[in-house]
């Protein structure tokens, strides 16, 4: 065996086997192992503990108490930053003159429907109801019902279809696009109460359940049973499932499982006038004419509401394994990816991206965080996870693939997770960016899907056009050409969205890319529909919603450009209404 050689295959071996870093100079030589007590350099939080206790994403609590949680703080974050209702961040649509106002008889007949402790008109319950997540967008609904079942959700929109008032289905209201939220006075309806699990083949692998089972829940449940959720997403402990399927969340799995369009198998949608659809199925392969499901699967909640699921949910494999890796430069990042696909291959199930700027963002404002690889300075890292039955094979196969990418100067830095307890710490680096981000001030979130060699280029254009006014960075799942480019600034401001939007838009068109890879469209981004869909394929959208809700009540303003008369962007009025608050 060569001297280079050997020295890496050493190297790695114990690795694997102390749980330190390994790390490569210039000259094989250079590489030397770093003790596990040297990578656990801590970082001061810069926010007290009461605010780490509000955030149901770090607090280490109970998942069936993170929706609890979760509208804790929120109540706390809308009181925090005295967000006014009178001026709301969805100023930019103009309220259609089709759809009534709440009048008391709504009131009395949601009351027969679904119970006194069904109707929500609380101000305190409404104004965490009323904004999302990001305080970007918020509405002004007098009420929020919570129907149990799909009887009630049936009954509450055939009445508010003869009533004409518009209604807005809200699952975990953890959504990133304002597609969760009113616009205007629209009606809310949550679906969290029905939270009821159906049935579960463990032969088959089918979980029915109903929409608003939160994803955590579900995963909890059947992994008791050997089985895991097809998709995992950071907000996994307040999001529900509903939720997920109506606006097709990607997700840290999807490079191993596919998307939601594969792995949901059937629907029950109640649609605009009452009509309960049962497209229920719990078969692998149903090729009987139409598949109508698609059609609610990232509807956003504009054509029905998703009552029931029907989901293939794939074996829980016991071998994890968990690597985090550093390079020096993005093409490096890029040979990784080709080598674990070539490599790894069908043990491969996550492959995630984080540019210095999101780490350091996330080291710096998330509680109990620590730099994995404290000893060495890179550019760009890459968090990997490879999941198979047979642990030796599989720790074999990643040892063979990091020699290789060492070896070939594709990889500067590195460490193995020795346990769950240190993968769960890669782990909470790269789900809690977005929090982060969100903590350090304003901030712009663009979710792009991108041919791979395109993936951070529009980053670092970004970067170069927006200068010293903002902090432009770049994380995301590199897997499957999905980059969340973020800019982060110390308030709102529309000179700076100016210089964002459309650049950013008409560089995501001029390279073939998406506007949306995975959060949706919501009231963010249907003026921007048009840089991802021909004129054609959105009259043929416009066409389906016309003829599944005639009246245009459900979800109104959001993902259709047409659907609301608003200004070209309705991202300025949210900047005008926040540009003097306090966001975390």
């Amino acid at each position: 065996m060569a001297p280079a050689k050997r020295a890496v295959d050493v190297l790695v071996r114990a690795r694997l086997l102390t749980g330190g870093a390994w790390s490569q100079s210039r000259h094989y030589s250079g590489r030397k192992l770093v003790s596990q007590e040297e990578q656990l350099v801590s970082h001061r939080p810069l926010y007290n503990d009461q605010d780490r206790n509000m955030s149901s994403k770090s607090a280490p609590v109970e998942s069936g108490l993170r929706c609890s949680l979760f509208e804790s703080y929120m109540r706390h974050q809308v009181r925090r930053f005295a967000v006014s209702t009178k001026s709301s961040g969805n100023a930019s649509a103009v309220k259609s003159s089709r759809f009534d106002k709440l009048k008391e008889p709504d009131v009395k007949f949601f009351k027969s429907a679904v119970g006194e402790k069904g109707v929500i008109m609380d101000k305190d319950e409404l104004a965490v109801a009323n904004i999302d997540w990001m305080h970007k967008y918020q509405g002004h609904s007098q009420i929020l019902l919570r129907p149990q079942t799909t009887r009630q959700v049936s009954e509450i929109l055939r009445y508010c279809n003869s009533r004409n008032l518009a209604v807005v289905p809200q699952g975990g209201n953890t959504g990133l696009v304002g597609g969760g939220v009113p616009v205007h006075d629209e009606v809310i309806m949550n679906l969290g109460a029905l939270n009821k699990i159906i049935s579960f083949d463990e032969v088959s692998g089918i979980l029915v359940c109903e929409s608003g089972c939160i994803l955590e829940n579900l995963d909890n449940y059947i992994g008791n049973k050997g089985f895991t959720m097809p998709l995992d997403l950071g907000a996994k402990g307040s999001c529900q499932i509903g939720g997920n399927v109506s606006t097709n969340a990607g997700g840290l799995r999807l490079l191993r499982y596919g998307s939601l369009h594969g792995n949901v198998l059937g629907l029950e949608v109640v649609l605009a006038d009452g009509t309960v659809v049962d497209m229920l199925g719990t078969l692998i392969k149903d090729n009987t004419g139409y598949d109508m499901k698609q059609l609610f699967i990232g509807g956003e909640g504009t054509l029905g509401v998703v009552t029931k699921v029907s989901i293939l949910v794939p074996a829980k494999l016991g071998s994890v394994n968990t690597a985090f890796l550093a390079c020096e430069d993005y093409e490096s990042c890029q040979n990784v990816l080709k080598e674990a696909k070539m490599q790894l291959g069908e043990i491969l199930s996550a492959f995630e991206f984080i540019d210095r700027a999101a780490l350091d963002m996330a080291l710096t404002h998330l509680s109990g965080t620590r730099d994995p690889l404290p000893q060495s300075w890179k550019n760009f890292y890459l968090l990997i996870e490879t999941t198979g039955s047979d642990e030796a094979h599989d720790k074999e196969k990643l040892h063979r693939f990091l020699e290789s990418t060492m070896e070939k100067g594709f990889v500067a830095d590195g460490v193995v997770a020795q346990g769950s307890t240190q993968a769960d710490s890669f782990w909470q680096i790269r789900e809690g960016i977005s929090e982060a981000i969100g903590k350090a001030g304003a901030v712009y979130k663009y979710d792009f899907s991108l041919p791979p060699k395109y993936f951070y280029k529009i980053v670092e254009d970004l970067r170069g056009r927006l200068g010293s006014a903002a902090v432009v960075l770049g994380y995301g799942h590199l897997g499957d050409g999905n980059v969340h480019l973020n800019v982060s600034a110390p308030e709102y401001d529309n000179e700076l969205l100016e210089k964002i939007e459309p650049y950013v838009f008409e560089w995501v068109a001029k390279h073939k890319g998406s506007v949306s890879a995975e959060h949706g469209i919501g009231f963010m981004k249907p003026h921007a529909l048009h840089y991802s869909k021909s004129t054609e394929a959105i009259m043929l959208m416009e066409k389906f919603k016309s003829l599944l809700d005639p009246k245009g009540i459900l979800n109104p303003y959001k993902v259709l450009p047409n659907a609301s008369k608003s200004t070209p962007n309705p991202n300025a009025a949210a900047a005008r209404t926040l540009e003097a608050a306090e966001v975390f």
